[in-house]
């Protein structure tokens, strides 16, 4: 007979203490800086004076979506967001994939590890650091331009230019998140029983069929997973690096809905319930795309989050 779920949970608490002790700490940090700020999404529906508070500044409704809907900028914003996360999707995705197969078949360990270190070490390098080598490549006489000069007979600054940035942005982004991507997959890859690849070999397959028959099939659950949850951010792209990187001049390419979320509520003015409402638009839209991806995930591949 199937115990109360109040006995059955006591239980699991009693069995697993020492988990639900190191739990406590990760529960806090989610309670405290992802779930109590959430209260602060009334202020999009708020005219929001910070001498009155959440309490006593006057409501407005929907009037600040309205202003943001009926913007000039508000399809600029969107085609840019989209654009530059579509971009990164469909070039870092499957350039992921392939460095951690081709990792998976380098049987020398110290050339392995040193692929390894070599690919992972530009995720660790900080934000500014790496705009900063990504200004001076790019920059009039850099290395980069001066590559493309070849090509296009002028060496001038490619971040000035409104139809390389977002050409750079992803190739940076590729540059430094490539390698540390691969971390997930090797892991799967490590889990894929050796016997199916003895079977394999025993009927002849070489490395090439033992690779499209084997590995990629196994790897299809964790490849949806991954794809769910980028679909699911495709709305929020990096402020940061955008902020570092662009200027009034490519802002017709560049600006995208979280810097703008950051000028307008910080950099311009203290217009805070409207850059509530702007973020609150772009949370709602990934909510949306991945509910509806993992939906048609489960229904394609059986795959899904939840």
């Amino acid at each position: 007979m199937k115990k109360p779920l109040r006995q059955r949970i006591k239980r699991d608490l009693k069995m697993n203490k020492s988990v639900y002790i190191m739990l406590i700490p990760v529960l806090i940090y989610f309670i405290g800086y992802h779930y109590v700020p959430m209260l602060g999404i009334i202020t999009a529906f708020q005219d929001y004076k910070i001498k009155l508070g959440y309490f006593k500044s006057p409501w407005v409704g929907l009037e600040h979506f309205q202003r943001f809907f009926g913007s000039m900028y508000f399809w600029r914003l969107l085609a840019n967001t989209f654009s530059i996360s579509l971009k990164s999707i469909v070039w870092s995705f499957p350039l992921t994939i392939t460095l951690a197969l081709l990792l998976n078949e380098l049987h020398n360990k110290a050339y392995k590890k040193f692929i390894q270190t070599i690919t992972y070490l530009p995720y660790f390098v900080s934000m500014i650091v790496v705009c900063g080598l990504v200004k001076d490549f790019t920059k009039s006489g850099g290395l980069i331009a001066n590559l493309v000069g070849i090509f296009t007979g002028s060496s001038d600054s490619l971040l000035t230019n409104p139809n390389y940035f977002q050409s750079i942005f992803v190739a940076s982004g590729i540059w430094q998140n490539l390698g540390y991507g691969t971390i997930i997959y090797l892991s799967a890859l490590s889990a894929i029983s050796p016997e199916l690849y003895e079977a394999a070999r025993m009927d002849g397959a070489g490395r090439w069929k033992q690779t499209l028959h084997i590995t990629i099939p196994s790897l299809v659950p964790t490849i949806v997973v991954m794809l769910v949850l980028r679909i699911g951010s495709i709305m929020s792209v990096s402020y940061q690096k955008i902020i570092l990187l662009y200027s009034p001049s490519v802002y017709e390419k560049a600006d995208v809905i979280s810097s703008y979320v950051y000028r307008i509520g910080l950099q311009e003015g203290t217009e805070y319930s409207f850059s509530t409402a702007v973020g609150l638009f772009q949370s709602v839209v990934n909510l949306v795309l991945i509910i509806a991806a993992n939906k048609i995930s489960r229904k394609l591949t059986d795959s899904s989050l939840w």
